[in-house]
């Protein structure tokens, strides 16, 4: 039984999640494309499983269906741009950021990459649910993600461990 609520309150909610970005890469048509998600978690160890969430009416959605391959990109902190890029706003004229790993494209560059083969898809309300094996998996050697929480990019600050001393005088 579906429960009624107001969809604002729910995103805002959510939102207070904070979580990666990623650019989920993929060939259509021959070409690569991308598209901007931060719904994208792992699922298992064994076998090696991770899924993501996408809208029924992305491109995605349409081209990409069990036994294809994607990729997923984990986006530095300097990536913010190939995030907006991918996420709807495109700058004409820029340069193919992409690479290969055995014809899938792949994020030049980026903090982790995955290539995926679709094993299953779920419907889950107006997104599918992509479940995809690990095939392929990669570190970039910066290690400064791009964060996203509350509808903003945010950054990650780190700070030395404090060390607090224990003593036999209750100091």
């Amino acid at each position: 039984m579906a429960t009624s609520f107001d969809p604002k309150l729910f995103r805002d909610v959510m939102g207070h999640f904070a979580t990666g970005v990623t650019v989920v890469s993929y060939l259509h048509e021959g070409d690569p494309c991308g598209m901007t998600a931060n719904a994208f978690m792992s699922v298992s160890l064994d076998p090696p499983l991770a899924v993501i969430s996408v809208r029924r009416a992305a491109r995605f959605a349409a081209v990409v269906k069990e036994g294809d391959r994607f990729g997923v990109n984990f986006l530095l902190e300097s990536q913010q741009d190939l995030s907006t890029h991918f996420g709807g706003r495109p700058v004409a004229g820029r340069p193919s950021p992409f690479e290969t790993h055995d014809g899938t494209p792949l994020l030049r560059d980026s903090l982790a990459q995955l290539v995926l083969k679709t094993v299953d898809v779920h419907e889950a309300g107006d997104h599918l649910l992509y479940i995809g094996q690990v095939e392929h998996m990669a570190l970039g050697v910066e290690r400064k993600p791009l964060v996203f929480y509350s509808g903003a990019y945010k950054q990650v600050n780190i700070h030395a461990p404090q060390v607090f001393w224990a003593s036999n005088d209750g100091w």
